[in-house]
């Protein structure tokens, strides 16, 4: 066993980023829905762990201070806390990603996955009061904005600011907490950890105003573009243009409408149960001049609890030739799909197919 450590040692770190990617895959199909109470328990247990593990290597490390010694179990302490903290980080990726427009949340994401890899590769940092602390502080704010709309069933600003209070109450009691186990060593470090804190504490708050960050726990289950939607058994009846494969890549589908047609667009929302909001379908055009311009918005209340998401179709009358999208969006403006395509006119009836959305 001896011997296989020391051929693997020159490797540590390559080994750490795959075990790295492999836990990210193993999460991404092992967790389900984000109000399930087995998920919930896994982010409040990892959670407490990181906390429970960072209090005690505090706690150990200030009795070592005072008797003038070394912690002899600061490393596998510190990797505790950097198992915890990482896992939180991987469900954080997962749930985030699940609930945003990449092309409009992606420097929150990449904020995320920053995070991520630096709880990985910088794994000395870990024996230290104020990275650890800060990065707890920000796994909080993460882990309170999107249990608090589950907790209150509704989300809007108002429930952004409670998850603001929220957090900076429970830091507060666990920064009292650390400095009742050891004072010295706390206000040592107290101005740090409060920057880090405040900085961190801001660049959310723009994120979420700047309708940059992800609007969990609401996620697209289904979005698509159609030439007719109707009531169906249960569900719904729609007419459409066969998908071409090369979307899947990326590239923008061409709708083909007859002069007067309408066009229909269509959701699927996934909300927690007993979660009650209103989301928005944004139709907008691409003018050469000005940008995106909004056409027309129309909102409607969805109601959680259903697998597939809740369902709702909208209508824009005789959109004229050129490039649209529909951004299906929150109340608050952050954005949770987007579809987009190019409308061209014709004066015969395109190849069509029928789909029932279920």
């Amino acid at each position: 066993m001896r011997a296989l450590i020391a051929k693997l040692k020159p490797y540590e770190r390559q080994l750490s980023a795959l075990a790295m990617i492999g836990g990210f895959v193993f999460d991404n199909f092992a967790f389900g829905r984000i109000d399930h109470p087995a998920t919930q328990a896994v982010f409040a247990g990892y959670l407490l762990f990181a906390g429970a593990s960072i209090a005690f290597q505090h706690f150990s490390e200030a009795r070592a201070e005072l008797r003038g010694t070394t912690f002899r179990w600061r490393t596998l302490v510190s990797a505790a806390t950097q198992f915890a903290l990482g896992a939180l980080w991987s469900a954080f990726l997962i749930f985030y990603t699940r609930s945003s427009a990449v092309v409009v949340s992606w420097p929150f994401l990449l904020v995320l996955a920053g995070i991520l890899l630096s709880n990985e590769f910088f794994r000395e940092y870990h024996s230290r009061l104020v990275f650890t602390v800060v990065l707890f502080f920000i796994a909080l704010f993460s882990y309170m904005t999107f249990v608090v709309p589950i907790l209150v069933g509704t989300m809007n600003e108002f429930t952004f600011l409670i998850s603001d209070a929220c957090t900076i109450v429970v830091f507060a009691l666990f920064l009292l907490f650390l400095s009742a186990l050891g004072r010295k060593r706390v206000w040592d470090e107290i101005g740090k950890v409060t920057i880090g804190a405040i900085v961190a504490f801001a660049v959310i708050n723009l994120f979420y105003f700047f309708n940059i960050l992800p609007p969990i726990p609401l996620a697209m289950a289904d979005v698509g573009i159609y030439h007719h939607i109707s009531r169906s058994d249960g569900g719904y009846k729609a007419i459409g243009e066969p998908l071409p494969w090369t979307v899947k890549f990326g590239q923008t589908r061409t709708i083909h409408l007859k002069p007067g047609e309408p066009l229909y667009a269509y959701s699927a929302v996934f909300a927690p149960i007993q979660l009650k909001t209103k989301i928005v379908h944004r139709w907008q055009y691409h003018d050469d001049k000005k940008g995106w311009v909004t056409a027309s918005t129309v909102s409607f209340p969805i109601t959680g609890g259903r697998d597939n998401g809740y369902r709702g179709f909208t209508i824009k009358s005789n959109p004229k030739p050129g490039a649209w999208r529909v951004d299906i969006d929150t109340m608050d403006g952050r954005v949770i799909g987007r579809v987009g395509f190019y409308v061209e006119r014709v004066d015969h009836e395109p190849e069509l197919e029928t789909r029932y959305l279920n």
